[in-house]
């Protein structure tokens, strides 16, 4: 999974030595630890074989406050934000990461009933997921354009219909990490 024509720079030995201690055991990292820790990840810059790691020690250990800071942090510090439109309520936020397998996907009903009554809707997530209807592939058959950029996502918010912008477009570096799963 990592970039074959860089290598890993970042050693994650000592986090994964504090986190990967079984539930029990496994110690959180400080705030600045995981900030740390998450933008090296976003960056790549960890070996796959820590990333895994990482990963399952996380998913075993579950994550602290500061933690969650510390990664907040670091994903926002890799994406510019997009800002509020003027003058219109504040914008709704809605991620979209899993397709609907079984169940109506029933996201692009949320995000239109929300626009129809003046609130400008920002979608974000996958455009693909095997096996899944995704939300954007909702939107496209609705005649809804996906955001190509994050200043096309910028001038639609608030306009008549939600805003779906693919996160390969808004947050790139988080896009790799997903691409793990």
């Amino acid at each position: 999974m990592t970039n074959s024509t860089t290598s890993p720079t970042f050693s994650a030995a000592r986090f994964i030595k504090e986190i990967g201690r079984g539930k029990e055991g496994a110690r959180s990292l400080s705030r600045d630890d995981a900030e740390l820790l998450y933008g090296a990840m976003l960056r790549r810059e960890v070996s796959d074989l820590e990333l895994g790691a990482i990963l399952l020690s996380m998913r075993i250990k579950g994550e602290s406050i500061d933690e969650i800071a510390g990664f907040m942090a670091a994903a926002e510090a890799s994406f510019a934000p997009l800002e509020a439109p003027a003058g219109v309520a504040m914008p709704v936020l809605i991620p979209s990461y899993n397709g609907a397998r079984k169940m109506p996907n029933l996201t692009p009903l949320l995000a239109m009933l929300l626009v129809r009554e003046g609130v400008p809707v920002l979608v974000h997530g996958v455009t693909q997921d095997p096996g899944r209807v995704t939300t954007a592939e909702i939107f496209t058959a609705l005649g809804w354009a996906l955001s190509g950029t994050a200043q096309e996502a910028q001038a639609q918010l608030g306009g008549p219909t939600p805003v779906f912008i693919p996160i390969e477009i808004l947050a790139p570096q988080m896009a790799g990490l997903l691409a793990c799963r």
